[in-house]
Formats: structure tokens, sequence, C-alpha cells
């Protein structure tokens, strides 16, 4: 299945079932937040590849995870959104954006002598009037990764076992008290192990915070492959 989706590129990785949040502040991102809470539609994160260059900007890597937005509130000028990671996607053919970085010669004459950025609508105006281009994101067509999740009860007991043993080192650190320390232990297991559709990815979430070790897991569309690198992660963190 494929459809064209906005992109946050980001140097960060956003897992299937995993919940983040975001300050949006960038014109470009504050555009893009408009048109999807307008169209009630999700948009794509993507780490960024400082190697590849989109009309100025780094583009996206090849593989990203479709974001829904689940919160938002505005402070200021600022907008802070909490979204949950759904479907992985691959990233097939980019459209670039409709203006360069402000860094470029050519946007210059936006830039105030204070450094201050002018609003969206003056930078909307920049845009020539015989552009194809309307949009200040980078969007793309994506194809969406077909997920199995077949994680047989040998390995869910393997993984459930290393679980307890990490969340009883975080109950300790945390000076859990004792009468409630095996009731939070059973609640985390069955929250997270048993009550969503993508274990692996939802411990990966909790558990993994290298950014390109979370995007070896993202890309990965071999289920053993991914369950191995889950569980040499997990290995790592009990040493």
């Amino acid at each position: 299945m494929t459809k064209e989706l906005p992109l946050f590129v980001l140097p960060m990785i956003l897992l299937p079932n995993e919940v983040q949040h975001l300050r949006i502040f960038e014109p470009r991102y504050k555009q893009m937040l408009d048109d999807c809470l307008l169209d009630g539609k999700n948009f794509g994160l993507v780490m960024s590849d400082e190697f590849s260059n989109v009309n100025g900007w780094d583009g996206p890597r090849d593989y990203g995870c479709e974001a829904e937005i689940i919160h938002h509130e505005t402070k200021g000028s600022n907008h802070f959104i909490e979204i949950i990671g759904r479907r992985r996607f691959f990233v097939k053919k980019v459209a670039e954006p409709a203006l360069p970085p402000f860094s470029d010669a050519s946007m210059a004459d936006l830039i105030s002598v204070e450094g201050i950025f002018p609003d969206l609508e003056t930078i909307i105006e920049k845009i020539p009037e015989n552009s194809s281009k309307s949009k200040l994101y980078i969007s793309a067509e994506v194809e969406f990764l077909e997920e199995t999740d077949n994680i047989s009860e040998n390995k869910l007991d393997e993984l459930e076992e290393i679980f307890r043993t990490i969340l009883a080192k975080i109950g300790k650190l945390m000076r859990l008290d004792e009468a409630i320390f095996d009731e939070w232990i059973e609640n985390q297991v069955s929250t997270i192990m048993y009550n969503n559709s993508n274990t692996v990815y939802t411990l990966a979430a909790m558990t993994v915070s290298d950014p390109e070790i979370r995007y070896e897991m993202l890309e990965c569309n071999d289920e053993q492959q991914l369950y191995d690198m889950l569980l040499k992660q997990l290995d790592v963190i009990q040493i």
C-alpha cells in the first residue's frame, strides 16, 4: 500500500507503538502541523540523512514510521504534540519543499538584523508564483510495510524473563515500596508485553536508546533477525 505523507525529518527514530513528545517551532513544520490537524491526517517521522540534500535541507533515510497525533497544545509561538508510532514505511519518492533553508543566499532578505525569523505567511509569500510547489516541508510517496509479530511462546517467555529482570533493577533505582513492587512489575509486563500488537518494537522503544540501532530495527523485515537484535540489546542492559 502506497500513500503520500508529509515528513518530519529529524535525527531521531520513532518505533511502532512508541509514544514521543515533540516541540514544533520551525515554520515548515508549523505548516505541516496545520495541514495534518486540519485534515485529520498522520505524518511520517524519518531519521535525517546528512549526506542527502533535498533543496538544501537534510533529506530522509529510506525507512520511517507513521506518526499519529494524540495530543496537541500551543504555548506562545511553540506547538507541543504527543505522537504514537503506527506503521513502518519505505520512502519511494521524495518531493522537495518549495523553499531552501534560511542559510541559503536566496533567503537572506527574510532574516532581520536581530536574526529573528519571519512568520509563516511572510515566508509563503517568498514562494514564486510560477512554482509547482506550495509546501515548505518535505513529503514523500511511501510504501507501508506488512507486520507479522508472530512470536512463539518460547520466545515470549524468554523476553518476559529478561524484561522482569530489567524492571526489577528499575524498581530498585526508583526505590519503589515493597508493598507495590510486585504489582508494579506485573502491570508493566501485562501492559507492555501482552496488551499490544507489536511486542518486540514496544520493548525496543523502552530499552534501546542508540538511534542507529533503533534504525536498524526499524528497517529490519526479518522477524527472527529483529527478535535477535532485541535480545542482544536486552542482554547488554542486564550486564
